[in-house]
C-alpha cells in the first residue's frame, strides 16, 4: 500500500475527502441493504440523502407538454446540431437569462440578478470548490458556523487545500450565529497562524432548516467588512421555505448596507434542491466581484453544465406560469410532509429544532443517549442504522458541539416509505421506554446504559447486518456516494 501511495499524488492519497465519516458510512449501509417495499421490506431506509422528490411529477408533466424543449425527440431534433456543438463556457445566453430571472423569482422578486455574472459549474459541489480556487490558496481558511454540511471538507478543501475553521454554535440560542462566536473563532485562527480568507454560510441552513434574518445578515456583512475577508453564501435551499415568512438573501441586504464592499460578496446556487434536479448538475456561482466572475468563467471549463441541459432548462425556467405554480406547490408539499413527520415524532416524545425550510429536520435524541458524549451518540447511531434500519446522520458528522442531534431527511421518499420509517422509530422508542420501566422495577434488570441489544423485538424484522457499520463495505457503481451534493 505504501509503495502504491508513492506512485500517486498527495491529493489522490490524502483523507480530506471525508468518506470515512459516519455520514458516508450510513450511505454504505443503505447501499449494501436498500429498502424496497416488496423486494426488501427489511432493508435500510435512506433518510440521509437530502433530495427533493415531492414535486417531480410537475416537472414530468411540463416536459410532456413541451417536447420542443428537448433535442432528443422529433419535435426538437432540428436544434440538435446547434446545441450539441455549443461549448462556450459562458453558457447559452438564454440559459443564463433564465437562471438569473429564476433566482430573482425565488427571492420573491425583491432583487434582480445580472445574467452576465452567472458562472456555471458542475452542481453546488463544483461551485463551492470553484469559488475556493478563486478566493484562497492552499493553507488558507474559511470560517464555517457549525453544525455544517459534512461534505464541506470535500467540497471546500480536498483539492484546494483550504482549511475549515468551525464557528461553534449550540442549542442555547437555537444554534444561531453570534458576533462573539465569530470573533472567537477568528482570533483563535489568527493566534494559530492561520490566514482566514472568508466566511461561508448556508442559508437556509443544512442541517438545521433555519434561515438567517435580516439583522443577522447585516451583522455578518459588518464582520467581514471589518476584517476585509470574503463571505460566500450558499443559498441552494432558497426555495424550500415552507413557512409564511420570506427568505432573506444576502443579495437583498447588500442593497441596504451602503458601506458594504461588494467585491467581498459571493453566492452559490443550484437547482438540485429547489427544483429537485441533482442529476442535472447545475451549479451557479454569482459574484459581485468582476475579477472572480472572469476567473471563475475560465475555471468553469472543468465542470460545465451540458448544453442539452441548459437548453431544456432555459425553456422550462422561462415559463413564468409554470415556475409560479411549481414553487407554490413545492412549498405546499414540503410543509405537509414536514408536518406529518414532525407530528409523528412528537407522538413519542421526540422533538426537533423549529425550522421553516430544507428537506430535513434536526432531531433531538439526547434523552436516548447512553452517555452525553460523542461515543454515546455513535452507539445510538449504530443501533438506529444496523438494527432499526434507518440511515440518519449523526450530529458529530456535522461538527455539532452537542451530542445527540441527528439530521433526518423526509423529502426523498414516498408517503408509504415515510410511514414505514415512522413505525420503526415508534417501535424502537417504545422498546426503550419499556426497558427503562422494567429496569426501575427490577434491580437485576440492566440499567438504561445497558439497555440496547442487537435483538430488538420490533414490529418489523430486525435482522442485523452480517457486517455492521465500521466494517469494510464494497460499493456498488450505483451507490449514492457518487451523488456529489446532499
Amino acid at each position: 500500500m505504501e509503495r502504491q501511495h508513492q506512485l500517486l499524488s498527495k491529493i489522490a492519497t490524502n483523507d480530506r475527502h471525508g468518506e470515512n465519516s459516519p455520514y458516508f458510512d450510513g450511505w454504505k449501509a443503505y447501499d449494501k441493504n436498500p429498502f424496497h417495499p416488496t423486494d426488501n421490506p427489511d432493508g435500510v431506509i435512506q433518510m440521509g440523502l437530502a433530495e427533493n422528490q415531492l414535486s417531480a411529477d410537475s416537472i414530468i408533466d411540463w416536459i410532456k407538454k413541451h417536447p420542443k424543449a428537448s433535442i432528443c425527440n422529433p419535435e426538437g431534433v432540428h436544434m440538435f446540431k446547434d446545441i450539441a456543438n455549443f461549448q462556450d463556457y459562458h453558457g447559452l445566453p438564454e440559459f443564463r437569462q433564465a437562471i438569473a430571472k429564476f433566482m430573482g423569482r425565488v427571492r420573491g422578486g425583491r432583487v434582480t440578478f445580472d445574467p452576465d455574472r452567472i458562472v456555471m459549474s458542475g452542481g453546488a459541489t463544483g461551485a463551492n470548490e470553484l469559488i475556493m480556487f478563486c478566493l484562497a490558496d492552499p493553507g488558507d481558511a474559511f470560517l464555517v458556523p457549525s453544525p455544517y454540511y459534512p461534505a464541506f471538507y470535500r467540497d471546500l478543501g480536498w483539492r484546494t487545500g483550504v482549511q475549515i475553521v468551525p464557528v461553534d454554535c449550540d442549542s442555547s440560542n437555537n444554534f444561531q450565529i453570534t458576533k462573539v462566536a465569530l470573533e472567537a473563532a477568528y482570533d483563535k485562527a489568527q493566534q494559530d497562524g492561520i490566514n482566514v480568507k472568508g466566511l461561508i454560510i448556508t442559508n437556509p441552513s443544512n442541517p438545521l432548516g433555519t434561515t438567517l434574518d435580516r439583522e443577522t445578515l447585516k451583522c455578518l456583512l459588518s464582520f467581514i467588512n471589518e476584517k476585509n475577508i470574503h463571505i460566500v453564501c450558499d443559498e441552494i435551499y432558497a426555495a424550500t421555505i415552507f413557512s409564511s415568512q420570506n427568505f432573506v438573501s444576502v443579495s437583498e441586504v447588500i442593497e441596504e448596507v451602503m458601506d458594504c464592499n461588494r467585491d467581498l460578496i459571493h453566492i452559490v446556487y443550484s437547482l438540485s434542491k429547489d427544483m429537485g434536479l441533482p442529476g442535472f448538475r447545475v451549479g451557479i456561482v454569482y459574484s459581485y466581484n468582476d475579477a472572480v466572475v472572469n476567473c471563475g468563467r475560465k475555471m468553469s471549463s472543468f465542470g460545465l453544465v451540458s448544453s442539452q441541459t441548459q437548453y431544456l432548462l432555459a425553456s422550462m425556467l422561462s415559463d413564468e406560469e409554470f415556475v409560479e405554480d411549481f414553487l407554490a406547490e413545492s412549498s405546499k408539499r414540503l410543509k405537509k410532509r414536514h408536518g406529518i413527520f414532525t407530528k409523528g415524532l412528537e407522538q413519542i416524545g421526540i422533538s426537533c429544532l423549529e425550522s421553516k425550510a430544507g428537506l430535513f429536520v434536526w432531531m433531538n435524541l439526547r434523552h436516548l443517549l447512553k452517555e452525553q458524549t460523542n461515543d454515546g451518540e455513535m452507539e445510538l447511531w449504530r443501533v438506529i442504522v444496523n438494527d432499526v434500519k434507518l440511515n440518519v446522520s449523526p450530529g458529530s458528522s456535522f461538527h455539532c458541539v452537542e451530542p445527540g442531534w441527528f439530521r433526518v431527511c423526509f423529502a426523498n421518499m414516498d408517503d408509504e416509505t415515510l410511514e414505514v420509517a415512522l413505525k420503526r422509530i415508534h417501535a424502537f422508542v417504545g422498546e426503550q421506554k419499556e426497558r427503562e420501566t422494567l429496569s426501575t422495577k427490577t434491580k437485576d434488570m440492566p440499567s438504561k446504559t445497558k439497555c440496547w441489544k442487537k435483538n430488538l423485538r420490533l414490529s418489523f424484522s430486525s435482522r442485523i447486518f452480517e457486517e455492521g457499520i465500521g466494517s469494510p463495505i464494497a460499493m456498488s457503481p450505483h451507490s449514492p456516494l457518487v451523488r456529489a451534493r446532499t
